[in-house]
């Protein structure tokens, strides 16, 4: 039966260790510091940002989903039913039971 398995192969984790990570942040920081004091041009998008989303906008049904938001889910609209219904035979009878 071990024919039909087949191992996992192992994930490939590099580190770089010529990269000190403290000082990338740090220029990043002046970086956007300089483009909001206008010393530097503004950065330009990425190819990946600019397609964010432009598949959704083009289509209606999406786009009227985002619209609207989030929904009640039908199991929550069923429990909060359920407790009112329960709240009110309790204000109209005075007991906890049924």
């Amino acid at each position: 039966m071990g024919y039909f398995k087949m191992p996992a192969p192992r994930r490939f984790n590099h580190k770089y260790i010529y990269v000190d990570e403290r000082k990338e942040k740090l220029r990043k920081i002046e970086e956007n510091a300089l483009r909001e004091l206008g010393m530097l041009p503004p950065e330009e998008t990425s190819s990946e940002e600019r397609i964010r989303g432009s598949f959704s906008k083009d289509t209606t049904h999406l786009k009227r989903f985002k619209e609207e938001g989030q929904r009640l889910s039908t199991k929550t609209i069923i429990i909060a039913l359920a407790v009112s219904l329960f709240l009110l035979h309790y204000l109209l009878t005075g007991r906890w039971t049924f």
